[in-house]
């Protein structure tokens, strides 16, 4: 499987720029556009939160738009802080899984050679996020209902600290907790993550763990209490594939470089045979 994972779009309605500079649609339109022209077909992509920049029903269709121009594969969805769920349930309503459950937006997708477990984090009314008791014991029982396939778990609110205070702050409230559930299922190779805009891996259980950049704009990188900022940093979104018997990750700059250039040897090449 290829999976491809763009995270924290943060669109805008026309017109607007989120935190009035980032021209936020801009960005995630030329994010769609290098997914489509890959050299290689992914099977599918994830969005992993903050869809949106303050869940507005336009700015839901505006994506939903984006998506249906650029994008040919399977798109599977879930929140973000940015998001409103309801919202977001409503508009989005028509892609796969993401208006299934009665109170969140989880599901499993099963159609892959690798199983996928979306996870929704968000608090209404906070950054932070959280995996209340109903959301860890369905993902408790989503992850016992099939062991026999290697699965990635998707959710917006990293359940790892990353030394960036500010954003820290603002993480996933009960790590340990959902740690504990991972640990219990060894069919999880990785956790895939968005909301700090950056790229960072941690281990959680026996999994790796890792945050995805954002396609738009991204966090100045600290480690320690600093107020935070953003930048303008290159944009990258990941593909992770199976290789064997694992699943490895792959960071793909949006922005187009000089390039490609043949591998030409010289004749004094030390390497050669």
């Amino acid at each position: 499987m290829i999976l491809v994972q763009l995270t924290d779009l943060h669109i805008r309605p026309v017109g607007m720029a989120a935190y009035r500079t980032a021209e936020t649609n801009m960005l995630s339109e030329r994010a769609f556009r290098a997914v489509a022209r890959m050299k290689v077909k992914p099977d599918a992509m994830v969005i992993s939160g903050d869809l949106t920049d303050n869940g507005l029903p336009e700015e839901y269709t505006l994506l939903a738009d984006m998506l249906r121009r650029y994008i040919q594969i399977p798109v599977y969805l879930i929140p973000g802080n940015h998001d409103r769920r309801e919202v977001m349930k409503i508009e989005m309503g028509h892609f796969p899984g993401v208006a299934d459950a009665p109170h969140f937006a989880h599901f499993a997708v099963d159609a892959h050679d690798v199983r996928l477990v979306m996870l929704d984090t968000v608090i209404p009314g906070s950054g932070a996020g959280e995996l209340c008791a109903e959301r860890l014991a369905w993902l408790d029982a989503t992850l016992a209902a099939d062991s026999s396939k290697p699965t990635i778990v998707v959710m917006h609110h990293p359940p790892f600290a990353t030394g960036i205070a500010h954003m820290d702050a603002i993480a996933l409230r009960n790590p340990d907790e959902f740690t504990a559930v991972i640990a219990r299922h060894p069919q999880v190779k990785r956790i895939l993550c968005g909301h700090v805009h950056r790229p960072i891996n941690a281990p959680v259980a026996h999994a790796i763990a890792s945050i995805c950049p954002s396609v738009a704009h991204q966090v100045e990188f600290t480690i320690g209490d600093d107020p935070g900022a953003w930048n303008l940093e290159p944009a990258i979104f990941q593909v992770h594939a199976s290789v064997g018997s694992a699943i490895v990750s792959h960071s793909v700059y949006i922005e187009d470089f000089p390039g490609p250039f043949p591998f030409t040897l010289e004749a004094d090449y030390p390497g050669a045979s």
